[in-house]
């Protein structure tokens, strides 16, 4: 098994998670923490997509980005891009865009939508996409796009 493939994934998920506890008061242990994890360099967060995030490979959904990361190094990078979506329907477009781009979905089954939310895993020689969306009505959705390069062979 190739645990570099679920190193980055993890770290972007854990810092996903312990983010909002972290005060400025105290600066952010998070950067150390995922850097020691990744062994790469990591940039924390901004309402913005990072600079080196693959924009003209990976289409994101036309909405106001309110998270931005990227971790890694030469070795591996990957990404999370959380943006504003109207509603569940954004996954039939977010989709769409993947399809159009030469994703192919995950044919293990992992994946689908529900009243509640949706999960998009696709795939190409290059990256490898999860959109998590979530939310609820009245209160907004969000899709959460954690993207990877896909570890050579």
């Amino acid at each position: 098994m190739n645990t570099k493939r679920f190193t980055v994934p993890l770290a972007i998920v854990l810092a996903l998670v312990i983010t909002p506890s972290l005060s400025g008061c105290f600066g952010n242990p998070l950067e150390q923490i995922v850097e020691g994890a990744t062994g790469g360099n990591v940039s924390l967060p901004g309402g913005n997509v990072p600079d080196d995030f693959p924009k003209s490979e990976v289409p994101l959904y036309n909405g106001e980005v309110v998270f931005g990361l990227g971790v890694g190094n030469t070795d591996g990078k990957a990404w999370n891009v959380t943006v504003k979506v109207p509603s569940l329907d954004a996954a039939n477009d977010i989709k769409k865009q993947l399809e159009d781009a030469g994703f192919v979905a995950n044919e293990s089954g992992i994946g689908g939508t529900t009243d509640q939310g949706a999960t998009l895993v696709y795939g190409n020689d290059k990256y490898s996409v999860l959109v998590i969306i979530t939310g609820k009505s009245g209160d907004g959705f969000v899709a959460s796009y954690t993207v990877s390069e896909t570890p050579a062979n």
